[in-house]
């Protein structure tokens, strides 16, 4: 017995030793703990700048893309309307000399008549109009605006005269009397026509892209795609398909 509470305080002071070296321990495990989470969080921040960094780079080429897209587009826009008002300057002028060139054959005809009545020639005294003449009538009537008159002169002269050199003028210009009208789907037909019928003429792809932007307008893509690229396959050294391509461009 008094061995045993010889033994006792030394069993204390190594209780009290291992709880004090337990408790230091416990304490450099938590300052290193702390120390190990500062450099996380540290390592964290850095990973979190740099790949907001990278975000905002990102963000910021995106901006600057988008800004080149828009401009672009702009740019094609407005060099695609400056090409359509071009073409459209030189088609008023080119339209304008033809109808010039179109009265003097009118005249001429009607003058060659005139002296074959005078000569004794009967078939000429039946007054008959000839296929210049029928033209020059469909062409006053379509810019008065008597659609109806001016499309009845254009089918005479199909009519009467089918091999005309003014035969495919005729059919395009049916069309544009329907289109006066408000008649798509009749102007369409019209329109198709001349690039079946007279696919030589220089109407043929005035007519194929009247019926693509008809057809861009209805709101119907997939048509208008098919009637430019068809344009542009058959007619591609006309000013119509230059004006196709800038339109697949801007689109």
């Amino acid at each position: 017995m008094r061995s045993i509470l010889a033994l006792a305080p030394l069993v204390l002071t190594t209780a009290c030793l291992a709880s004090k070296s337990d408790f230091q321990s416990l304490q450099t495990d938590v300052r290193t703990m702390r120390v190990e989470q500062a450099q996380a969080d540290s390592l964290n921040r850095v990973l979190i700048d740099r790949v907001s960094q990278q975000l905002r780079a990102a963000t910021d080429s995106l901006t600057a893309l988008g800004d080149r897209v828009a401009r672009q587009r702009s740019e094609n826009q407005a060099s695609f309307s400056g090409m359509q008002q071009q073409l459209l300057a030189i088609q008023a002028l080119t339209g304008q000399s033809e109808q010039r060139l179109q009265e003097v054959r009118a005249s001429l005809e009607e003058r060659s008549q005139q002296i074959a009545v005078a000569r004794g020639d009967t078939s000429a005294a039946s007054g008959a109009a000839g296929p210049n003449q029928i033209f020059q009538i469909g062409r006053d009537q379509l810019l008065k605006g008597s659609n109806t008159s001016a499309r009845e002169a254009f089918q005479d002269l199909l009519v009467k005269f089918p091999t005309s050199s003014l035969a495919a003028d005729a059919e395009f210009y049916i069309g544009e009397s329907y289109a006066a009208e408000g008649n798509g789907a009749a102007a369409d037909s019209a329109y198709a026509r001349v690039a079946a019928k007279y696919p030589r003429a220089p109407r043929a792809a005035t007519a194929l892209y009247k019926r693509a932007v008809a057809a861009q307008t209805e709101g119907r893509a997939r048509a208008a795609d098919q009637l430019f690229q068809e344009l542009i396959r058959r007619y591609p050294a006309s000013d119509e398909a230059a004006l196709a391509r800038e339109r697949a461009r801007a689109r």
